[in-house]
């Protein structure tokens, strides 16, 4: 679940944010003594991929209103970017853009002494269980047992 600063400025970004692209996720954190605003955008349109320049020019649309409708009271470094070939599945509407595609997943805990699998996303349930076809069977986890679940990147 998102904290209240990042559910603000997702809710400022989504006013300014250009037609073709799509908010992909927001990120409010302290690494040491810094805090980052990260911001990860990507095209909507699935044959076109975000370049540096449309990250260039995000960063100083974004950067400006923010400057202007100031959320956030503490100093911080603003990044935007793409969330890379390997995206993590964070909202309902990733599982539901990604369904049908090859995803890994890695738990807290395991389950039946696996931490780690590797299949075919189905989708998210209304209850929060992910399915992924692994092996040739249907496997359901509850999403709050996953540590992380991303698109997986064959070469």
């Amino acid at each position: 679940m998102a904290n209240k600063t990042e559910e603000a400025v997702e809710a400022l970004v989504l006013e300014v944010l250009p037609q073709e692209f799509e908010l992909v996720d927001t990120e409010y954190v302290k690494e040491g003594s810094d805090w980052y605003l990260r911001i990860l955008v990507d095209r909507k349109a699935e044959d076109e991929k975000i370049s540096l320049e449309d990250c260039q020019k995000l960063s100083r649309m974004i950067g400006e209103m923010l400057d202007i409708k100031d959320p956030i009271k503490e100093q911080y470094m603003l990044e935007i970017s793409s969330p890379g070939i390997d995206r993590a599945l964070k909202k309902e509407r990733d599982f539901i853009r990604e369904k049908g595609r090859e995803v890994e997943i890695k738990l807290y805990k395991p389950i039946n002494g696996q931490k780690e699998f590797e299949g075919n996303l189905i989708g998210l349930t209304e209850d929060g269980i992910v399915q992924i076809e692994f092996n040739g069977r249907v496997i359901e986890i509850n999403r709050k047992d996953i540590a992380i679940i991303r698109l997986k990147v064959t070469f």
